[in-house]
């Protein structure tokens, strides 16, 4: 098993504006830089899925796994030989609030997967987890 984990403490920023921001997926790319689409038909809740297409690779089916409402989504794309698993957390702190992602992937392939997309992913975090705050906070560019 692989885990990648990046935790930052925002402040000014409200718990229930990040929540909406993650649960409208199609909105994703405004906020999500390396995307061309985010497509899910349906409610967010554990079962559903959605296709999402990164920019310069075919699109991938995420299903949702885990969803504490409020609180934190799992999501999983299941690759050739290996999951891999995307947590999102909200926990609100004296300081701010501190938005949490982890990667984890697991498999009999997960060496290969780790390096063609899971470690991408994880480098795109910090920048992604940033824009998301902006959104949140109604701030521009």
């Amino acid at each position: 098993m692989w885990t990648k984990t990046h935790s930052k403490i925002y402040p000014n920023v409200k718990k229930e504006d990040i929540w909406r921001i993650w649960t409208e997926v199609n909105n994703w790319p405004t906020w999500h830089g390396d995307l061309d689409y985010c497509k899910m038909d349906g409610a967010f809740t554990a079962g559903n899925h959605f296709m999402l297409k990164p920019k310069g690779v075919p699109a991938v089916k995420i299903t949702l796994v885990e969803i504490d409402e409020g609180r934190k989504f799992t999501d999983c794309t299941t690759f050739f030989g290996a999951k891999m698993y995307d947590t999102h957390a909200i926990e609100e702190t004296s300081e701010g609030l501190r938005l949490t992602n982890t990667l984890v992937v697991t498999g009999p392939l997960k060496l290969l997967w780790i390096k063609l997309v899971a470690q991408n992913v994880a480098n795109s975090v910090p920048q992604e987890m940033d824009a998301l705050v902006k959104l949140a906070r109604g701030e521009n560019g």
